[in-house]
């Protein structure tokens, strides 16, 4: 069985019950998200000297970089989803700097908190631990897992 077999299978068999699938649905997107947009909020003076200015020039991207080079070893389609939907939190986070109530970091930390608090009320429905605390790994494979159902639904091989 390859490692990405075992890992969603793992992963799954805390994440049975219905309504905790679709708090996953919505709080693991958010949750990531909120991350990238935490990271995109460090100021990245130090990074202008290494990478000049630019798009890309931000810690989210760079650590964005190694997270998908985690997901190149897992698996190479679920590498381009993760690489598409990382691409799509960078925009959003770049959106949602520009308004002037509350700054991106707040926003995302609202949004992290918030959605936690729906991850942990999923699995206590569950009657399960979230994956996490027994591996840290698991908190890159909760997305991973919705992606490759994303796969499966489109009939792509992951």
């Amino acid at each position: 069985m390859r490692k990405i077999d075992s890992l969603l299978e793992e992963y799954g068999a805390s994440h049975k019950n219905a309504t905790n699938k679709k708090v996953h649905w919505i709080c693991v997107p958010l949750i990531f998200w909120s991350v990238v947009a935490l990271l995109y909020s460090i100021p990245n003076d130090s990074l202008t000297y290494f990478l000049g200015d630019g798009y890309y020039n931000n810690w989210a991207v760079v650590v964005l970089v190694l997270v998908l080079i985690y997901y190149i070893t897992l698996s190479i389609p679920i590498s381009f989803g993760m690489l598409a939907f990382a691409i799509l939190c960078i925009a959003v986070a770049r959106w949602a700097d520009q308004f002037n109530f509350l700054p991106l970091w707040g926003i995302a930390l609202i949004v992290f908190f918030l959605a936690w608090v729906g991850q942990f009320w999923g699995h206590k429905i569950e009657g399960k631990k979230p994956s996490f605390l027994k591996d840290l790994q698991f908190l890159l494979i909760g997305p991973a897992w919705l992606m490759h159902f994303i796969y499966k639904r489109l009939g792509i091989k992951y």
